[in-house]
């Protein structure tokens, strides 16, 4: 899901709970705050030697002490909003940050609506081999990831 997509749901369903989805199936607890809103760009050699770009809109989600705290779609928005000078690209697929036991990183996966609450349900991300043809393995769809040359690093062109 892309930050301009994650708007559109937030403010087609104003005034829901909004709500989280681990992929394991269990809930962040509905008590978390948003602690970061970040617009992160990574610029990394492949293992093909291309040098690739990554933009997500990444939001920090952390359960306190404070168990009667609830974030509403309405406030997510707003939240949003305030950050719209630094998350210049609403094209952005947005992630979610999140620690339950270790920090981990996640994709939404998608989204669903109930009658009280907007749930995003997350998936894991995962690391992949971004030059298959030259470590002769079978392709791979791509995630996003966006080639800024066509250099080859090692003598078999894989690293």
């Amino acid at each position: 899901m892309n930050l301009s997509e994650l708007k559109s749901l937030l403010s087609e369903h104003a005034e829901h709970i909004f709500r989280i989805s681990l992929p394991d199936g269990s809930d962040v607890p509905v008590s978390f705050h948003v602690t970061e809103v970040g617009h992160v760009h990574k610029t990394f050699l492949d293992c093909g030697g291309k040098l690739r770009e990554l933009k997500t809109c990444q939001l920090q989600v952390w359960v306190g002490e404070d168990y009667d705290h609830r974030i509403e779609t309405t406030k997510m928005s707003k939240i949003l909003e305030i950050s719209k000078p630094y998350l210049p690209d609403e094209s952005v697929p947005v992630e979610i940050e999140y620690e339950h036991g270790i920090i981990s990183q996640y994709t939404i996966g998608n989204a669903e609506v109930t009658s009280d609450s907007v749930i995003l349900h997350l998936a894991n991300k995962h690391t992949e081999c971004l030059a298959p043809e030259l470590c002769g393995l079978p392709a791979l769809p791509t995630r996003g990831w966006k080639a800024k040359d066509n250099n080859s690093c090692g003598p078999t062109g894989c690293c």
